[in-house]
């Protein structure tokens, strides 16, 4: 063991250890890092309670998922295997709060919980009390020792939609831990040809190969199961322009307001990406005329041109109704959220990370704008062009069509090999 990869485990054992001490910093004063701590505090008891309840003959799935994007990423994966394994026994794990929290009584697994934070002997501990006979793990989030028992064990490891780009670890000087944590999976699935070049000096050849997205798969899985909001329709009325933005932060709530404030005859659904009280105080301070979803049961305020979605979960069911929809974080340094399950998709200028957003953009299913002048001017453009409004929803349709499959490409190798 090379002395840089000894100093790369140090250094990560000790990053881990800052991490629990931040999040226990900040728990006072942020909810998600609340959240965290209490899921880590009870992780073992939680974990206990669930596995003491399943049956100890079928053979057993592990899917990990950062959060709650990652989840709807691999959950098209976790209900094909239950429709082709059906005694199969399903866990799901989550690191961040956002995901757990939404998915934590999802009814396709038979026990959800938290990761434990990354540890030696947590890793190994954890590993023995869920007793996988596969695991898969969801785009990225590589956590050294707990991969380390999982190939220590001989389990089969997967990784499903993984994304690569030039300025990751794996391919930087200092990357060696990130390449040890790469060869350990049995075997790797990737979204895109550009990832599966760069991975080619770093795996034998039949370690890794182009599997694709598997949200394509969760896009068409959500049109054919798409259930409709009774509240939303009456409050829609018929409305024959409506936008629907999600997973906005700040910066595209601002480029949107003066267009909402404007226009009474566009009616916004507003989905935040926060939801928690001071963030949504935020957004409603730059809305004249709104109305938060949860008022909707007791009444229908039709007098509003914009509805604030004040809960998560809630989106994927909501693009629906748009004529035109908006996703956010193309403002932010992050940039923007997912972008398939809207069309026509209007996003801000921060999208080059995603290969899904240059895709769906080279297919002419979406539109690009740099500020709130730009947003004005299309949406007119797509109010008063319903020839070409309808054009780029075909466009963004046929790219998700066309892209899809990558489910079965996984299951495809799960049966040649007999892992379940």
């Amino acid at each position: 063991m090379s002395i840089m990869f000894q100093l790369s485990v140090f250094f990560y054992v000790l990053a881990m250890g800052c991490y629990h001490l931040l999040a226990h910093l900040l728990s006072p004063f942020n909810a998600k890092a609340r959240a965290w701590v209490q899921g880590q505090r009870t992780v073992w008891t939680h974990w206990r309670r669930q596995i003491e309840t399943l049956p100890p003959g079928p053979p057993r799935v592990w899917m990990h998922c950062s959060s709650l994007g990652e989840f709807e990423q691999g959950r098209p994966l976790l209900e094909a295997i239950r429709r082709r394994y059906p005694d199969a026994v399903l866990l799901v794990t989550f690191f961040s709060p956002s995901g757990y929290e939404v998915r934590k009584h999802y009814p396709g697994a038979d026990a959800i919980g938290y990761l434990p934070l990354d540890h030696p002997v947590k890793a190994a501990r954890f590993v023995k009390m869920l007793q996988p006979d596969l695991v898969l793990w969801v785009k990225y989030e590589y956590w050294f020792f707990t991969l380390r028992t999982i190939h220590r064990q001989r389990l089969p490891l997967l990784l499903v939609s993984g994304m690569f780009r030039p300025g990751q670890p794996f391919f930087q000087w200092y990357g060696q831990l990130h390449r040890r944590m790469l060869s350990w999976f049995t075997h790797v699935f990737v979204q895109t040809p550009a990832a599966q070049q760069l991975l080619q000096p770093l795996l034998p050849a039949g370690q890794f190969s182009l599997g694709g997205d598997t949200r394509f798969d969760s896009v068409l899985d959500t049109a054919a199961n798409w259930q409709p909001t009774t509240a939303v329709e009456k409050w829609l009325n018929g409305a024959s322009r409506v936008v629907v933005a999600g997973s906005t932060w700040p910066a595209d709530e601002e480029e949107m307001s003066h267009a909402a404030n404007t226009d009474d005859s566009t009616r916004w659904i507003i989905a935040p990406h926060h939801v928690d009280k001071a963030s949504l105080a935020d957004t409603c301070r730059l809305f004249r005329r709104y109305v938060f979803f949860s008022q909707l049961s007791s009444t229908i305020d039709n007098q509003s041109n914009v509805l604030i979605i004040d809960n998560v979960g809630l989106l994927r069911f909501l693009y629906r109704y748009g004529t035109v929809c908006y996703v956010g974080g193309g403002f932010t340094a992050d940039g923007i959220h997912n972008v398939l399950e809207a069309a026509p998709v209007i996003h801000g200028p921060e999208y080059s990370k995603f290969a899904e957003a240059e895709g769906l953009l080279a297919a002419g299913g979406s539109a690009v704008i740099e500020s709130a002048l730009e947003l004005e001017a299309l949406l007119q453009k797509l109010w008063s062009e319903p020839g070409y409004r309808d054009q780029m929803g075909k466009a963004a349709a046929g790219y998700v069509n066309a892209s899809a499959g990558a489910t079965q490409r996984v299951l495809q190798l799960m049966a040649e090999k007999q892992w379940l």
